[in-house]
């Protein structure tokens, strides 16, 4: 029961982090879709591992979601530096930390409340 609810709070955190990236980086940033779904896979995991396991339980929503969109930036910014055919901009990347930020202090308060996934 406990894995279902972790797998279902991984995919609403990975459609609001594509979604956060779709608007980032394909309306600021024209970037294929393809390129925009694998930084959402990629910042999604990263997020989940180091935001929400490390940071979360020990400093608080306020902190890890301030962290999840800077990560996230940092994220976009190496794929970036990875991929040729994804392009990022200084906007694009402020653009994104924010709306991931909030789209994480949100959920994170959504968790806490529902009591639905650990931490």
């Amino acid at each position: 029961m406990q894995l279902s609810r972790t797998v279902t709070a991984l995919i609403v955190r990975f459609l609001l982090t594509l979604v956060a990236a779709w608007i980032a980086f394909s309306w600021v940033g024209f970037n294929p879709l393809d390129q925009i779904v694998l930084l959402a896979v990629v910042g999604t995991i990263v997020n989940y591992v180091l935001g929400d396991l490390m940071v979360l339980p020990r400093y608080g929503n306020l902190v890890a979601s301030v962290g999840d969109g800077v990560l996230a930036a940092v994220v976009a910014y190496l794929v970036d530096l990875f991929l040729p055919a994804f392009r990022t901009n200084f906007l694009s990347l402020v653009l994104f930390g924010v709306l991931v930020a909030i789209a994480e202090y949100v959920f994170h308060q959504y968790l806490f409340r529902a009591r639905e996934v650990s931490p």
